[in-house]
């Protein structure tokens, strides 16, 4: 089984060089140095982001740091990290746990580019299987393809391995059962239309055999387009990227997002740097949003600086056509140079992310364009 990228093969590469103190020393780094970092700007590779902000999304970078710091690919470590994020079963926008479509089925969708060779791999629709990212990663070095999906994508995974597991857990199953239910008044979900609301002579309702039905139903509506992007930079300079999503909660069946769409979802270039989104795919597939950001970079901008410049560019074609409107997007990037960046047009606060290199492990708040 090739399940997932050999932790040896990727481990096996540290020669001895255990913490990112010792790389700090060896790139002639001092405490001064680190602090003095402007925002957004390490100033040193191999460096390693991610969209996710939370526990999950640390310790999947402290997972590869120590082989990354010590000669590790940037490839490798994109695709480990990845892979801790897509186990962890409360994130319900990745991987095992991630919310299904709209007949209860959760349908996956990644993508992988390698900066060095210029390849690419995804899958989209891919059910039943815990880490569509290795799979991408087998599409972009075993066929001559980019993109595989649905039950053709499945087959393939299998044929790698990979086991068939059921990706629902309780919490992302009974969201989906609340959101059955109350989805609309006009349809045959729930109780039967002559007993909603009845009483018996008692004051007892309906019989409920999932428990308290009105705590049931209150529970909380959880809805989500989220994903997940991780960003890496070696030492050698090779960049590598991955997003990977569940995808759209509720979701029409067959619903594909931007997540695998090399360009959409995600573009890296060994000579600039790479960017990865998340939010709403539809847009991002519209505007080429992570060829965008990469695009603004190679033409002198900074990380952060293209970030902003891409969300604006989707403001700009609504306002274009006289629709004020924001579809809410994270954007998060890197160069090779050792900056990065993130931004979105959400609410009120600020996008953060999650971000390891010589100077450790820290969280970047990235800027909102709607302020």
């Amino acid at each position: 089984m090739i399940l997932p990228i050999s932790r040896r093969r990727f481990f096996g590469q540290s020669f001895g060089i255990t913490t990112g103190a010792v790389l700090a020393r060896s790139l002639g780094l001092t405490p001064a140095d680190l602090a003095g970092r402007s925002p957004g700007r390490s100033g040193s590779t191999p460096m390693i982001i991610t969209s996710h902000r939370n526990a999950t999304g640390q310790a999947a970078l402290e997972e590869v740091w120590e082989a990354l710091a010590a000669g590790g690919s940037a490839l490798d470590a994109v695709e480990i990290a990845t892979n801790v994020i897509e186990l962890d079963p409360e994130d319900m926008s990745v991987g095992y746990g991630g919310l299904p479509n709209e007949d209860g089925v959760v349908q996956l969708d990644a993508s992988i580019m390698d900066g060095r060779t210029y390849n690419a791999g995804a899958v989209a629709g891919i059910e039943s299987i815990k880490h569509p990212s290795s799979v991408a990663r087998l599409v972009m070095e075993r066929t001559d393809h980019v993109m595989l999906v649905a039950e053709g994508a499945k087959e393939f995974a299998l044929s790698f391995g990979f086991p068939e597991e059921d990706l629902m857990t309780e919490k992302s199953r009974a969201a989906w059962l609340r959101w059955r239910e109350n989805r609309s008044d006009n349809d045959d979900w729930g109780p039967p239309d002559h007993l909603k609301g009845w009483e018996d002579e008692k004051g007892r309702g309906i019989p409920d055999a999932g428990g308290d039905r009105a705590a049931f139903l209150g529970g909380p509506e959880e809805s989500t387009h989220g994903t997940v992007n991780v960003l890496a930079v070696d030492a050698r300079g090779d960049l590598a990227g991955i997003t990977s999503t569940s995808g759209m909660s509720w979701k029409v069946p067959g619903r594909i997002g931007d997540s695998p769409i090399i360009g959409a979802g995600l573009y890296v270039d060994n000579e600039v740097g790479a960017a990865g989104a998340t939010g709403r795919g539809e847009d991002v597939i519209k505007a080429c949003s992570s060829f965008y950001i990469v695009t603004r970079m190679r033409e002198g901008r900074s990380p952060q600086e293209a970030c902003e410049d891409a969300l604006r560019f989707i403001d700009e074609r609504y306002a274009a056509v006289g629709i004020d409107y924001r579809p809410g997007e994270k954007f998060v990037a890197i160069n090779r140079d050792g900056e990065f960046g993130c931004a979105w047009n959400i609410g009120e606060g600020s996008p953060v992310m999650s971000v390891m290199d010589a100077a450790g492990y820290r969280r970047y708040e990235g800027a909102n364009t709607t302020l």
